[in-house]
């Protein structure tokens, strides 16, 4: 059972009934505007959601596995890039939540949203590349600048920042 554009609210008062036992819900949810540095979901991204739930004694285990689009710029040549992120993520709701461990159940529902968002955001690479063996910026076109030349060459306007640092080896940091 797929939903698009579904809640992550799920009924668990049917499942409960008997510890032991076990549904499967899959779900398409929107994901968009999660980031980490400089990769993010698009503003539009739905995610695929898999949740495995089991009923216990006390309360209800679930196992998701979260896929959603991410878009991001390359570390190296600073290109835009994206890709498919995959996330695992276990919850365990209980009659007795403990505020650590444990969550609470919404009722006879258990509400996973906050929990896929967190996977998503969890499986955003930090430092996003294009392609592994990404070399960086072209040099013909961004070629390096030694300071003090007569001519300075095209700098990359997004690597201007990196003109401001300066390097004191006198210095205690360095």
């Amino acid at each position: 059972m797929s939903s698009r554009g579904a809640s992550l609210r799920i009924p668990v008062a049917e499942l409960r009934r008997r510890p032991g036992n076990r549904s499967t819900v899959e779900r398409t949810v929107p994901i968009g505007g999660l980031a980490v540095g400089t990769a993010s979901t698009p503003a539009d991204a739905m995610a695929d959601v898999r949740l495995d739930l089991e009923s216990q004694h006390d309360g209800v285990t679930v196992r998701g596995r979260v896929r959603a689009p991410w878009i991001g710029e390359c570390r190296r040549c600073l290109e835009p890039t994206g890709g498919e992120l995959e996330a695992e993520f276990a919850e365990v709701f209980s009659d007795h939540p403990d505020g650590a461990e444990l969550l609470a159940f919404d009722g006879d529902a258990v509400d996973l949203t906050d929990s896929v968002r967190d996977a998503v955001v969890l499986g955003l690479p930090l430092a996003p590349l294009c392609r592994s063996d990404c070399s960086g910026p072209e040099p013909g076109a961004f070629p390096v600048r030694v300071e003090g030349t007569a001519d300075p060459g095209r700098v990359d306007p997004r690597w201007a920042a990196l003109d401001e640092l300066r390097f004191d080896p006198d210095s205690p940091d360095g």
